[in-house]
């Protein structure tokens, strides 16, 4: 990444959001929080007469609610991949994304083919299997997702509904906020409702001898 390391003031209304911004949801409190004590200059990069955020968009909002002309920021100079790839790696780093936000930002990066499932991987120092099971949560249907993207239901709620059918998984979700399951509640009313069954069956325990001697034949030689 080529960045000038000098600091410089730049206008907050020349700067704009990154659109590869990976956190969707943002929380007001904590933003208050942070304006209160702003210090870390923003990364930016030049896009036309603006400024396009590479790492900071939660200093950058926070600066906003603070009142701030002006805010410290490094300008650098890299493309639309790399960009992408510093956004969603500082959000993991420094604030915990919620599953969708993390789905939605590997799709991202994936739809952009310039790395592949195993290189993303290895670059957020996970197994290919986690980075796979992320994207099947887009496989929710959009109830499920805005869910989950609020903290509404937690990852594993999300899993065990995706072994639901599309039209059932919205019902599900009600049924998870209203009765305030856990993830075995839930587990066992959907196995109740589906009238699976995974008990042994029972078995004679004292069988008809008369029986297996009349249904017995002799082994020829």
């Amino acid at each position: 990444m080529n960045t000038d390391q000098k600091v410089i003031q730049v206008p907050i209304e020349d700067i704009i959001p990154n659109r590869f911004q990976p956190r969707l949801a943002f929380d007001e409190e904590g933003l208050k929080e942070l304006s209160e004590s702003i210090k870390q200059p923003l990364v930016l990069r030049r896009l036309g007469d603006k400024y396009e955020i590479i790492a900071g968009e939660r200093r950058y909002k926070a600066s906003t609610m603070a009142g701030l002309r002006t805010v410290p920021a490094i300008i650098s100079d890299i493309d639309d991949n790399k960009s992408a790839e510093i956004a969603l790696v500082e959000n993991i780093q420094r604030r915990n994304l919620t599953a969708i936000e993390e789905a939605k930002s590997y799709k991202n990066l994936l739809d952009r083919g310039y790395m592949t499932q195993e290189q993303l991987a290895k670059k957020m120092g996970v197994s290919q299997s986690t980075i796979a099971n992320k994207l099947r949560l887009l496989n929710l249907v959009p109830a499920v997702q805005d869910a989950l993207l609020q903290n509404k239901i937690g990852e594993r709620h999300a899993r065990s509904l995706l072994a639901l059918p599309k039209e059932e998984q919205a019902e599900w979700l009600k049924k998870i906020i209203s009765n305030r399951w856990n993830v075995k509640d839930l587990d066992a009313a959907i196995k109740k409702a589906k009238g699976t069954n995974d008990d042994i069956p029972v078995v004679n325990k004292t069988p008809d001898i008369n029986t297996i001697m009349n249904n017995s034949q002799d082994i020829k030689q």
